[in-house]
């Protein structure tokens, strides 16, 4: 038994000096590579970056249309630069359709605050048209956690409430990667959703189990690329400098 004991640690220390030889072989530059070089992306204050595609800067609503009826443009109202939801109107979506991305949103609530919980400043923005990022007045307003202000709808609470004053900004800044199915319609990779909102993590590397359901359990269904919806939930919400970038 010692003769065994003796022998693998003679080859333990044959194959550590080996390795460490072998190590002492190698050139800083073995392990560098310059090619591909890779895209430049520009960034300034308040602006998308330069690779982004601006989905609403303030100007127009040319990039959505309605979720009821997609061959007419969205119906919501564009004043002094801020996209305001219009109660009863339904929701918009994106005309283009994404996967995976990085997508940038501002949002405030009413100007006037009225209702309570779910009735007060409630919106929505639907990942892939499906999975829906909750958007509420956060300020003094109890309602069920995975329902408030920065949760995946019905599923998953935030980790922190990023609470502000009724009136101010939000930003949520959303990382996104879309579930995948194979060729039978099985779902091998669910999808997963890490949320920033006001600069703080509320959401990371979230599960995202199905279809955000009102009432009932999440539903999977089999997809491709969707549009970015959001959601006319009758509230006067407002939103602005909206940008995405597929990844």
């Amino acid at each position: 038994m010692n003769k065994i004991f003796q022998i693998s640690g003679i080859f333990c220390l044959s194959l550590m000096s080996t390795l460490t030889y072998a190590q002492t072989k190698f050139q800083p530059e073995d392990t560098e590579f310059y090619t591909p070089t890779l895209r430049t992306v520009t960034t300034a204050a308040n602006q998308a970056p330069s690779d982004a595609i601006v989905l609403f800067d303030g100007a127009n609503l040319n990039q959505w249309v309605s979720s009821k009826n997609t061959s007419q443009q969205a119906p919501w109202q564009v004043k002094n630069g801020v996209l305001i939801s219009t109660p009863h109107t339904r929701d918009i979506q994106t005309k283009q359709n994404f996967e995976d991305f990085q997508l940038h949103v501002e949002w405030k609530s009413p100007e006037v605050i009225k209702g309570q919980g779910q009735g007060r400043g409630n919106s929505g923005i639907f990942l892939q048209g499906h999975y829906e990022i909750q958007v509420l007045d956060n300020n003094n307003n109890p309602t069920y956690v995975n329902g408030q202000a920065g949760s995946v709808y019905k599923q998953q609470p935030p980790l922190v409430t990023a609470v502000k004053p009724a009136g101010e900004w939000h930003t949520y800044d959303i990382l996104y990667t879309a579930p995948r199915f194979n060729t039978d319609g099985v779902l091998i990779k669910k999808g997963m959703v890490t949320l920033l909102h006001n600069g703080v993590v509320v959401q990371y590397n979230t599960q995202i189990e199905g279809t955000t359901e009102y009432i009932g359990m999440p539903k999977r269904l089999v997809h491709g690329p969707g549009p970015i919806v959001l959601q006319d939930h009758g509230d006067l919400v407002n939103f602005r400098n909206i940008w995405i970038r597929p990844l």
